[in-house]
């Protein structure tokens, strides 16, 4: 035989489903940052944010999350109404998306490499001593003579060769006026400093040489003596040491990108 439930039951009963309705739904409302026009918008958005911002050496404090949750809310408003617009099924749309997903996995392979082979104090010492001893570090003081035709400048080499005088040849004939009017001095400056051509036969001369035979350039012809050399002065180590580890870093990710395009098999 059936017993029917009292009022009094009955009404226990809604209240503790009520109730227990209440601490079903608050694991699901915790994960939700957020409801935008009735969707959920999950904390794992937040997350994600305060990752990217973080990596960024970004601190991240109440007033940060503060600021990021305002952040996905407007992106999500935002997106909500390209949504309803249909801008996320069009041809535009896909081909940006696949672009990104591409940037970003180029940009993960390269914090992968860098990560793998960082640069350390000993790298960075041993670079620091490399240009301290190459061509870099060294600034050369030269003289020319620049004229318009080959002939002429074999010409003025010759007489120099036997004897006159080169900078009173450059004052009577260089086509440069800047350093004709000094005799052909064109001071103290590194070899990178001029043209190819004329810093290939620059470096090779030794102090108080004359090039043998005239060097064309897109300026002309010139005819070049070495006149001083000296090593620069480089800053101290502590003080150019960031500059050298970024040089450093882009240096090996440029030679990793290189091995990983040649040792690829394109068809």
């Amino acid at each position: 035989m059936k017993q029917a439930f009292s009022k009094q039951a009955k009404s226990a009963i809604a209240v503790c489903a009520v109730a227990l309705t209440g601490l079903v739904a608050l694991p699901a409302a915790a994960q939700n940052l957020a409801i935008v026009n009735g969707k959920p918008v999950p904390t794992s958005r937040a997350a994600a944010m305060e990752r990217q911002l973080a990596a960024t050496g970004q601190a991240i404090d109440d007033n940060v999350r503060a600021q990021i949750k305002q952040e996905i809310i407007n992106r999500e408003i935002l997106i909500q109404a390209a949504t309803a617009r249909g801008l996320n099924k069009t041809q535009t749309y896909a081909d940006q998306m696949e672009m990104a997903r591409q940037s970003i996995l180029i940009r993960a392979l390269f914090a992968d490499i860098e990560a793998k082979a960082p640069v350390d104090d000993a790298a960075i010492k041993a670079e620091y001593d490399r240009i301290a001893n190459s061509p870099e570090a060294t600034e050369y003081r030269a003289s020319h003579i620049l004229v318009a035709t080959e002939a002429e400048a074999k010409d003025l080499t010759a007489k120099l060769a036997a004897g006159a005088d080169f900078a009173a040849f450059a004052k009577q004939h260089s086509k440069d006026p800047g350093s004709g009017a000094q005799g052909g001095d064109l001071n103290f400056a590194a070899a990178n400093s001029y043209v190819p051509e004329f810093s290939k036969a620059m470096v090779a001369l030794e102090v108080g040489q004359t090039t043998a035979a005239p060097v064309e350039s897109q300026f002309g012809w010139h005819i070049i003596r070495l006149t001083d050399k000296r090593k620069r002065e480089l800053p101290p180590l502590a003080e150019v040491k960031d500059a050298i580890a970024k040089q450093l870093r882009e240096n090996a990710l440029t030679q990793a990108q290189d091995d990983l395009l040649k040792k690829a098999k394109v068809q």
